[in-house]
C-alpha cells in the first residue's frame, strides 16, 4: 500500500501545472465532453505509465542496488528542479488532434504529450525503486487522475485561480525529500 500512496502523491503533485494538465483544460474547453475526456486520460495514462514502469523495472534489474539507489536519488533531485519550471502548452496542440472522436483525440494527444514528461520519468524512477509494479502504475495513474479530472470538470474558466506556483514548490520539496530518504535508507 505504501508503494501505491507514494506513487499517487508524487505524480498528483508533479502534475499540477504540468503541460498535460493544461492539455486537459484545453480539451475540456474545446470538446465539452468531460466523461469522454476523463476516460481518454485514464486509458492514455495507463498505457504510458505501464511502459514507463516496465522500463524502470528493467533498468533496476540491470544495476547494482548501490548504483540504482544513487541514480534514483539523483533522478528525484533532477525532477524536483524540473518541477519548479512552469510548463506551457500551445492551444494548437489540441487543435491538431484527429476529429474522429473526442476519446481518440484525447487518447492520442494525452499519450504523446506524456512521452518524456516529468510524470512519466517519475513513474520510471518510482518503478525502479518500489514494488510491486502494478501498485506503481495504479498509483501514478490515480495521481494523474486526481490532478487532471478536476481540471477537466472545472475547465479553463477557473484555471487562473489555481495556486500553481505553490503546488510546484510543494512537488519539488516532495521529490527532494524522496531523494534524501532513498539516499539515507
Amino acid at each position: 500500500m505504501q508503494t501505491f500512496l507514494i506513487s499517487t502523491a508524487t505524480v498528483a503533485l508533479a502534475e499540477i501545472g504540468d503541460k498535460t494538465q493544461l492539455l486537459a483544460l484545453i480539451l475540456a474547453a474545446k470538446y465539452r465532453r468531460p466523461w469522454t475526456i476523463c476516460l481518454g486520460i485514464l486509458l492514455a495514462t495507463l498505457a504510458n505509465h505501464a511502459l514507463a514502469g516496465a522500463f524502470g523495472t528493467w533498468i533496476a534489474a540491470l544495476l547494482s542496488p548501490q548504483s540504482l539507489r544513487l541514480i534514483v536519488a539523483l533522478s528525484f533531485l533532477a525532477v524536483a528542479v524540473w518541477t519548479l519550471i512552469p510548463d506551457r502548452v500551445d492551444e494548437n496542440d489540441a487543435a491538431r488532434t484527429t476529429s474522429r472522436s473526442v476519446l481518440l483525440a484525447t487518447l492520442i494527444s494525452f499519450f504523446l504529450a506524456e512521452i518524456g514528461d516529468k510524470t512519466q520519468i517519475a513513474t520510471a524512477v518510482i518503478a525502479a525503486e518500489y514494488h510491486p509494479l502494478w501498485q506503481v502504475i495504479a498509483g501514478t495513474t490515480s495521481g494523474m487522475l486526481l490532478a487532471d479530472v478536476p481540471a477537466v470538470w472545472l475547465g479553463a474558466r477557473f484555471a487562473h485561480r489555481l495556486p500553481l506556483k505553490a503546488a510546484r514548490i510543494g512537488a519539488a520539496l516532495l521529490f527532494a525529500g524522496l531523494a534524501l530518504w532513498i539516499l539515507l535508507k
